[in-house]
C-alpha cells in the first residue's frame, strides 16, 4: 500500500530536494575552483549557480593554515618546560646519590645560576614566552635546590623548621627576582604562593595549639591583604585574594570552633582575640576592594564580631540562652549605620546583621510549629477531656526545657523589625524592605506570644482565648491595611492561627464551639469590612468552612449518626445559594458558593454509609442546585449538576428498594422530564439537549441497562436496544447532542452484553496468533490512511459541536 502524501506536504518535500540539489552543485563548484587553483589552472566558470542556494562546506576542505606562530611557541615552551622539570626532579630524586660533593656543589650552581639569568637574556632578546618557560624552570630548581640542601648540608635539622626556613627565603627569593625582572610573569605570584607555608610550618614546628595554628593563618591573610591592596600587576593580586580567603576563613573556622566550646568566660578570651583580628583584617582588606569584595569583607567582618563579642558571655550560658546573646550582638551591627564606612563596607555587615537575627528566628522557630500542629497530633482524643495546660494539648512535639529562651528570641527580633519599620533608616534604600519589615514584625510577634504561651505552659482555656485573640489581631490588620504584602502576610497567619485554635479545641465540647463560633464571627466580621475582593473571598469562605465544622460537631452533640448529620450539614449550603444571590462581586459570590459545594459533598460522604440518606441527600443537592440554576448567571454552571443529582437520587433509591422493574418508577418521571424539557425547548430554541431531553432519557435508560446486563432473558435487552436505536436515529435525525450520545452509549453496551458470550466462544476458538495480527492489521490500515482518518475525526467533532 502506498503513502501518497497531500499536495503540500509533497511540494514541501520537493522544494527541500531542489535545495539539496543547488547545494551539492555549489559544493562540487568550489571543490573543483580549489583543485584548479593547487595544479596552477586558470578557473573558468562553469556557468551561473543558483542565488537561492546556500553554501554548504565541503566534505574536502583545503588544508588548514598553519597555526599561529605564537600559539605553537606557547605548546612547545610548555611542554620543553614540564619535560625539563621532570628531568630535574628525576636527577635530584635517583642520580643525586651517584656523585661527590663537588659534582654536586657544580652541577646545583651551575643549572640554577643558568636558570636564573636566561630569562634576562631571552627578555633582551625579545624572546617573553621562552623567558617565562625559563623561568618557570629556574623556580622548581630552586625548591630542589633547597631540598637537596637539607638532605646534605643540614640532615639532622628538624624538617619542619628547615622547610619554614626555606619556604620564607625562597619568598624572599622569588620576589627579589620577580621585581628586578619586572616583564616577568611567574615570579611574584609564586611568590605569593610559597608565602602561605612559612608560618604554618613554623607552628607545626612549634607544636602549636588550635589558636597558635589559628593565629599562624590569621598573621598569613594578614599579609595576603596587604599584598592584594598594594601587589603589582592583576595576576599577584587576584593570588594574594585567594590566599587571604582561604588561610582567613580557615584561621576564623579555627577561632569559632574554639569560642563556641569554651568552657568558660576566661577560656572564649582568647578566641575571641582570634576572631577580632580576623574582623580587622577583613575591614581593611575591604576598605578599598571592589564592590563584590567588599560587601563580602563586611560580611565576613560582621559575622566574627559577633562571634567574638558574643562568645564570651555566652560561654557562662546554656545554649539557648547563648543564642539571645548573639542575637544581640547581631542586632548592634547596626550601628555600622552611624559610622562613616564606605557604602559596600556597610551593607556587608547588615547582610551580617541580617543572617545572624534571621538564625536565631530559624533556631527558635521550631517551638511555633509544634504549637501550630501540636494539636493535630492528638486527633485521636477528641472531646475526650479538657487538658490541665497547654502543652499537654500539644503533645511531646518539642523539648520544651531546652526551648524557655524562644519567646525572648522571636520578641526581640520582632522588635527590631518594628523599630525598622516605624523608623527607616535613610542610609538603606527602601524599595519595598520596609514593608517586609513591617511583615517580619507582624509575623515574629505572632510566633513570640505562641512560644510564650507553650513555654509558660498556661491553662488550656488561657490559650485558646488568647490564640482566638492573636486570629482577631491579625485579621483586624489584614483588612486595615488592604492588599500589599504585610496584608497578604497577616492573612497567611490569621489561617494558620485559626487552623490551629480550631485543633486545639477539639479536646473539649464547650471549647470546640467556642472556638469555631469566634472564628465563624471573626472571618464573616473582617470579610464585611474588608474593600479587597481577594481578602474577602478568602475570608469568607474561611466562615463557611467554620459553619461547616460547626454543624457536624452539633450532629455529634445531638448523637446523631452520620448519615442523620448531613442533612444539618446542607442547611450551610442552603445558605451560601441565599447569600450568593445577595453577593453583587462575582469574585466573592462564585468562591463562596463553591464553598457551599464543597459542604455539600461533605454531607454526601457522611451519608454514604447509609443508602436511604445518601438518596436524600442527594435529592437534596439536586434542589439546592436547581436554585441556584434559576439564576441567569449560574443557569449552565448549576443546571447540569442538579439533573445529574436528580438522576443519582433516583438510581440510588431504586437500588435501595430492590426494584428489579426500574422501567415502572422511571418511565412516568422521564415523560413528566420530557415534557419540561420540550417546553424548555421550544421556548428557548438555543438551550442545550443535554439540559432539556439528558434528565428525561438517563432517569430511565440508565437503569434499565443496569438491569438488563443481569437479566438472563432476552426480552429486556431486546426492548432496551429497540429503545436505544429509536433514539439514536432521533438525535442523528434532529441534530440532538444528548439523544444521539446516550442512545448510542446505551445501544453500544446492550449490544456487547449481548454478543459478549458469542464473543468470548469465537476467542476460545481462535488460535492464539489471531487477534495480535488482527490488531496489527487495524494498525497497518489506520496508519495507512492516517491522513484521511484524521480529517474524518475533524468533521465528526465539527459536526458534534454543532449539535445542540
Amino acid at each position: 500500500m502506498e503513502h501518497v502524501p497531500p499536495p503540500a506536504e509533497e511540494l514541501a518535500l520537493l522544494d527541500r530536494e531542489l535545495a539539496w540539489l543547488d547545494a551539492r552543485r555549489l559544493q562540487l563548484l568550489n571543490r573543483r575552483a580549489w583543485l584548479l587553483g593547487v595544479l596552477g589552472t586558470p578557473v573558468v566558470p562553469p556557468g551561473p549557480t543558483t542565488p537561492a542556494a546556500r553554501p554548504f562546506a565541503a566534505p574536502f576542505t583545503p588544508p588548514a593554515r598553519e597555526a599561529p606562530a605564537h600559539g605553537t611557541q606557547n605548546v612547545l615552551l610548555v611542554l620543553g618546560g614540564l619535560l625539563l622539570t621532570v628531568a630535574a626532579i628525576a636527577f635530584t630524586l635517583f642520580s643525586w646519590g651517584e656523585m661527590g660533593i663537588a659534582g654536586r656543589s657544580a652541577v646545583l650552581a651551575a643549572v640554577t645560576a643558568g636558570a636564573l639569568v636566561a630569562p634576562a637574556l631571552l627578555l633582551g632578546r625579545k624572546l617573553p614566552s621562552t623567558a617565562e618557560a625559563v623561568a618557570s624552570l629556574a623556580l622548581v630548581l630552586t625548591v630542589l635546590d633547597a631540598i637537596a640542601l637539607h638532605s646534605v648540608a643540614a640532615p639532622d635539622t628538624d624538617g619542619l623548621v628547615f622547610s619554614a626556613v626555606a619556604s620564607a627565603v625562597l619568598v624572599v627569593v622569588w620576589t627579589a627576582y620577580g621585581l628586578l625582572l619586572g616583564r616577568l610573569r611567574v615570579p611574584l605570584p609564586s611568590a605569593v604562593v610559597a608565602g602561605q607555608l612559612p608560618l604554618v610550618f613554623a607552628a607545626w614546628a612549634a607544636e602549636a595549639s588550635a589558636a597558635g595554628f589559628g593565629w599562624a593563618l590569621m598573621v598569613t591573610a594578614a599579609a595576603d591583604v596587604a599584598v592584594a591592596l598594594w601587589g603589582r600587576g592583576l595576576a599577584v593580586r587576584a593570588t594574594a585574594c585567594a590566599g587571604a580567603l582561604l588561610t582567613g576563613l580557615i584561621a576564623l573556622g579555627l577561632g569559632l570552633g574554639l569560642s563556641v566550646s569554651a568552657g568558660g568566660a576566661p577560656e572564649a578570651l582568647a578566641p575571641g582575640a582570634l576572631l577580632l583580628a580576623g574582623a580587622a583584617v577583613a575591614v581593611s582588606g575591604a576598605w578599598r576592594a571592589p564592590k563584590a569584595m567588599a560587601v563580602l569583607g563586611g560580611v565576613v567582618a560582621g559575622l566574627a564580631s559577633v562571634a567574638a563579642v558574643g562568645g564570651v558571655p555566652a560561654a557562662e550560658l546554656p545554649w539557648g540562652w547563648a543564642v539571645v546573646v548573639y542575637l544581640v550582638c547581631g542586632a548592634g551591627l547596626s550601628v555600622v549605620l552611624r559610622l562613616r564606612v564606605p557604602r559596600p563596607v556597610g551593607r556587608g555587615v547588615l547582610a551580617a546583621s541580617a543572617a545572624v537575627i534571621a538564625g536565631a528566628v530559624l533556631w527558635a522557630m521550631p517551638v511555633v510549629a509544634a504549637v501550630l500542629l501540636g494539636p493535630a497530633s492528638l486527633s485521636a482524643g477528641v472531646w475526650s477531656r479538657a487538658p490541665e495546660g497547654f502543652r499537654e494539648a500539644l503533645g511531646p512535639s518539642a523539648p520544651w526545657s531546652a526551648s524557655a529562651s524562644s519567646p525572648v528570641v522571636l520578641a526581640l527580633a520582632a522588635g527590631l523589625a518594628a523599630a525598622l519599620y516605624v523608623r527607616w533608616p535613610a542610609a538603606v534604600p527602601r524599595d519595598g524592605w520596609r514593608i517586609a519589615a513591617g511583615a517580619g514584625a507582624a509575623v515574629l510577634g505572632w510566633g513570640a506570644v505562641l512560644a510564650l504561651l507553650a513555654v509558660a505552659d498556661v491553662p488550656y482555656a488561657v490559650a485558646v482565648a488568647a490564640e482566638l485573640l492573636l486570629v482577631a489581631a491579625l485579621l483586624a490588620a489584614a483588612v486595615r491595611r488592604g492588599a500589599d504584602a504585610l496584608a497578604v502576610l497577616c492573612l497567611v497567619c490569621a489561617a494558620a492561627g485559626a487552623v490551629s485554635a480550631g485543633l486545639l479545641g477539639l479536646a473539649a465540647e464547650p471549647a470546640t464551639y467556642a472556638a469555631l463560633v469566634t472564628l465563624a464571627v471573626l472571618l464573616a466580621g473582617a470579610a464585611a469590612m474588608s474593600a479587597v475582593p481577594a481578602v474577602r473571598s478568602v475570608l469568607a469562605c474561611g466562615a463557611v468552612l467554620c459553619a461547616t465544622a460547626l454543624a457536624v460537631a452539633a450532629g455529634a452533640s445531638l448523637g446523631w449518626s452520620a448519615p442523620h448529620t448531613a442533612p444539618l450539614v446542607l442547611l450551610v449550603t442552603v445558605a451560601t445559594v441565599l447569600l450568593g444571590a445577595r453577593l453583587s462581586v462575582p469574585a466573592v459570590a462564585v468562591p463562596v458558593e463553591l464553598t457551599g459545594a464543597f459542604a455539600a459533598l461533605v454531607a454526601v460522604v457522611l451519608a454514604v454509609s447509609d443508602p436511604p440518606f445518601l438518596s436524600l441527600v442527594l435529592g437534596l443537592c439536586g434542589v439546592l442546585a436547581t436554585g441556584a440554576a434559576l439564576r441567569k448567571e449560574r443557569r449552565r454552571a448549576a443546571g447540569y449538576p442538579a439533573a445529574v443529582l436528580f438522576v443519582a437520587a433516583a438510581w440510588v433509591r431504586l437500588a435501595v428498594s430492590g426494584v428489579t422493574d426500574p422501567e415502572a418508577y422511571t418511565l412516568p418521571v422521564s415523560v413528566a422530564a420530557f415534557v419540561v424539557g420540550y417546553l424548555r425547548r421550544r421556548r428557548d430554541p438555543a438551550a442545550s439537549s443535554w439540559v432539556a431531553y439528558g434528565p428525561a432519557l438517563s432517569t430511565t435508560m440508565v437503569p434499565s441497562l443496569v438491569v438488563a446486563w443481569a437479566d438472563p432473558h432476552w426480552m429486556r435487552p431486546l426492548l432496551l436496544g429497540v429503545a436505544a436505536l429509536v433514539v439514536t436515529l432521533v438525535g442523528a435525525r434532529l441534530r440532538l447532542q444528548a439523544p444521539l450520545v446516550l442512545g448510542g452509549s446505551v445501544l453500544a453496551l446492550d449490544g456487547l452484553h449481548e454478543l459478549a458470550p458469542h464473543v468470548v466462544q469465537v476467542l476460545d476458538a481462535l488460535p492464539r496468533w489471531v487477534p495480535p495480527a488482527l490488531a496489527g492489521l487495524l494498525l497497518l490500515a489506520v496508519g495507512a490512511t492516517y491522513e484521511q482518518r484524521l480529517r474524518d475525526a475533524r468533521r465528526v467533532r465539527e459536526s458534534f459541536g454543532r449539535m445542540r
